[in-house]
């Protein structure tokens, strides 16, 4: 099974890890929506809706860059409705789009607080909320989310608890439909890194630019999303995958050249037990 000529809309996939997967996706000609709010270019952040268009139409793949802002819901049935104009339907859904900011319970004002919780809890709810009505008449529907395997550990809650509460709403999106719609066929799970990965909003955050030093690229989390992606989805539901133990379980026993900086040693990411 491939990805040739699935409908796959991806939110926040302007750059970073949401663009990787669009890309190894276009590589089997994949029809991917770019559904972002980044259509001018950002002051500090690389890309826009309209250069990952141009990057997956170069790739192989179709692409239709929408402007959309998780954080409202008519933007979001305008975009799918506009998907389903366009290509006919809805096969996979990526909640990627994701906000972060790493910061005690002291130091963070309600308005992040606010945009975390907008973006990752109510944003992944919201925009698989529209998406399922289309998913579930696809052949092989999949929802993959961007979020950690949950844990009620007190150390994860430590030190940013905003956002920790705000990744694993995400996460309980996750568990919830992949058991209320396993009987119906649509897939439903979610994806982290072992390591951390270096994209432009890790270099954002404080110590971001030494972390990069001691991280992987996107291509290992858009290659085992490929192998999720590509699997029966009555089969592969429910799941916490992480991104080195799947591909690992695929048969792949050489990692190093998804290191960013060759030689160095990897930094784990967060939410991972030992």
């Amino acid at each position: 099974m491939n990805l040739k000529d699935k409908v796959i809309f991806i939110t926040g996939g302007s750059r970073g890890i949401g663009l990787a997967i669009a890309m190894r996706a276009a590589a089997d000609g994949a029809r991917i929506v770019i559904a972002a709010k980044t259509d001018q270019p950002h002051p500090i952040l690389p890309g826009t809706i309209y250069s990952a268009a141009d990057e997956i139409r170069a790739a192989g793949g179709q692409a239709l860059p929408l402007k959309m802002d998780v954080r409202d819901v008519d933007g979001i049935h305008a975009a799918v409705a506009r998907t389903v104009e366009h290509f006919g339907g809805i096969d996979i859904l990526i909640n990627n789009a994701s906000a972060i900011f790493l910061t005690d319970t002291l130091n963070t004002d309600m308005k992040r607080f606010d945009l975390m919780h907008q973006v990752n809890v109510r944003g992944t709810f919201a925009t698989s909320q529209a998406c399922l009505p289309h998913l579930l008449k696809a052949e092989n529907p999949h929802i993959l989310t961007l979020s950690p395997p949950l844990s009620m550990k007190a150390r994860w809650f430590e030190k940013n608890l905003a956002y920790t509460m705000s990744k694993y709403g995400m996460s309980m999106c996750t568990l919830g439909m992949a058991e209320e719609f396993k009987e119906r066929g649509v897939a439903v799970n979610s994806l982290w890194p072992q390591t951390i990965i270096a994209t432009s909003a890790m270099r954002q955050i404080p110590g971001g630019e030494e972390l990069i030093q001691r991280a992987r690229d996107t291509d290992i989390v858009a290659d085992a999303a490929y192998w999720i992606l590509t699997q029966p989805s009555r089969l592969c539901t429910g799941n916490f995958f992480i991104d080195e133990d799947l591909l690992r379980g695929t048969g792949v026993n050489e990692f190093s050249h998804y290191s960013h900086k060759h030689g160095n040693a990897l930094q784990r990411d967060f939410f991972l037990d030992e």
